[in-house]
């Protein structure tokens, strides 16, 4: 009878070890997988901040662009941006004698060229622009954001002159501006 209890307790015993090899074993699988699962989710959260940074704050594009300004005003409830409209001329033209027009909405980046702006209503003025791919609230409404003045002037015949002689295929030299 003393034989057969401590074949039990060696049983009991042996199985109690393979019990907890099994537990370390299966302890071991769940911290590789808590690891690897951690792995991922940081790879994919820093993935998102690349994201999002790229489409926030990198230039899609850089450009200059011409016209007449139409319009600039400050816009927002809580942060004040600059708002503006440019109208192109533009060459091409549905039927004969009529120039359609296009408009470039944009945003300002500093105060001192929105204020140059303002004093330059109606006058033909040269922009130098950055598109971003997502507009920010702070930075403005459009995804143009203007951050230079090229040129600005009042003589509105040579842009007259430079359509006229696009349009009839004759030389801006040939044609005479008069005053």
């Amino acid at each position: 009878m003393l034989f057969l209890q401590s074949l039990k307790i060696s049983w009991v015993l042996s199985s109690m070890e393979s019990l907890f090899e099994q537990t370390d074993k299966i302890r071991q699988q769940g911290r590789r997988w808590r690891k690897t699962r951690n792995i991922i989710v940081l790879v994919l959260f820093f993935g998102l901040i690349v994201w999002l940074g790229i489409q926030y704050y990198y230039p899609f594009s850089k450009g200059v662009i011409t016209g007449k300004l139409s319009f600039l005003a400050p816009i927002g409830l809580i942060y004040k941006t600059y708002e503006g409209k440019l109208i192109q001329p533009d060459n091409q033209s549905s039927e004969d004698g009529e120039i359609a027009s296009n408009e470039f909405k944009f945003s300002v980046a500093k105060k001192r060229i929105a204020v140059q702006l303002a004093q330059s209503g109606g006058k033909t003025v040269e922009l130098h622009y950055t598109e971003y791919f997502r507009a920010l609230p702070w930075r403005g409404y459009s995804r143009y954001v203007v951050d230079e003045i090229v040129f600005m002037t009042e003589n509105k015949e040579i842009k007259e002159v430079e359509i006229i002689a696009d349009r009839t295929n004759v030389k801006k030299s040939d044609l005479i501006i008069k005053k």
